[in-house]
C-alpha cells in the first residue's frame, strides 16, 4: 500500500514538473536510505544524469513563467511528464518488497502505466487552466502559479518518499483544486464562446 501511495505522490508531482520527483529520487537514492532504487534505476542515481535533469529542469523553471511560452512548453512536456511519471512509479517497486508484497514486482508493467496515467491526467489540467490564467491576470499570474506548481511538486515529491499516508490527503485537496479549475474554465469558455456570438456593435 505504502509503494502505490509513493508511486501516485511521485507521478502526480511529475505531472506537475517531469523533472522535480527525478531529481528528488534520484539525490535521495545517493545520500538516504529513504530511496533504494530496484534493479534498472540504478542510472537515476548518477550524477551525470543527474546533472542533466538538473539543466532541464532550471530550463523548465523558467520557460514555464512566460505566458504564451508556457503553452508551448506545455505541448512538448505532454510527453515528458507522463514518461517521467511512469519512471518515478517504477522506481518504487523495491518499496513493494520490503512490504512482502511481490504482486507489483511480478507486474512491472503496472507501475509504469498507472505512473503514465496519473502523470498525464495532471498534466492535462495543467495544461488546460493555464491559458485561462494567463487571459484572466493578462499574464501576470503566470509566474505565481508556476512558482505553486513547483513548490507543490517538490512537497508532493517528499511527502510520497517521507510521509507516504498524506499522499491521501493531497490527493484529495488536488481532486478538490481539479474541480474548483473545472468550473471555472467551463465558464471562462462559455463566456468566451457568447462574447463571440453577439453581433458587433
Amino acid at each position: 500500500m505504502l509503494a502505490a501511495l509513493t508511486g501516485l505522490g511521485l507521478s502526480t508531482a511529475a505531472g506537475l514538473n517531469a523533472y522535480i520527483p527525478l531529481l528528488v529520487v534520484g539525490v535521495l537514492a545517493n545520500f538516504t536510505d529513504a530511496v533504494k532504487l530496484p534493479d534498472g534505476y540504478a542510472w537515476l542515481s548518477n550524477w551525470g544524469v543527474l546533472a542533466v535533469i538538473a539543466v532541464l529542469l532550471a530550463a523548465e523553471m523558467v520557460l514555464d513563467k512566460v505566458p504564451a511560452v508556457d503553452s508551448v512548453n506545455d505541448a512538448i512536456q505532454t510527453v515528458v511528464r507522463p514518461a517521467s511519471g511512469g519512471v518515478v512509479f517504477s522506481a518504487t517497486s523495491a518499496a513493494a518488497e520490503f512490504e512482502n508484497s511481490t504482486w507489483m514486482t511480478e507486474h512491472p508493467w503496472t507501475g509504469w502505466l498507472l505512473g503514465i496515467v496519473v502523470a498525464l491526467a495532471v498534466h492535462a489540467l495543467k495544461a488546460a487552466a493555464r491559458p485561462v490564467i494567463n487571459a484572466g491576470t493578462a499574464g501576470v499570474g503566470a509566474p505565481v502559479v508556476s512558482t505553486a506548481e513547483d513548490a507543490g511538486a517538490l512537497g508532493m515529491s517528499l511527502v510520497a518518499v517521507f510521509s507516504p499516508v498524506l499522499v491521501i490527503v493531497a490527493l484529495l485537496l488536488l481532486a478538490v483544486l481539479a474541480w474548483w479549475l473545472i468550473r471555472r474554465i467551463r465558464r471562462f469558455r462559455a463566456r468566451r464562446k457568447a462574447a463571440r456570438s453577439q453581433p458587433p456593435g
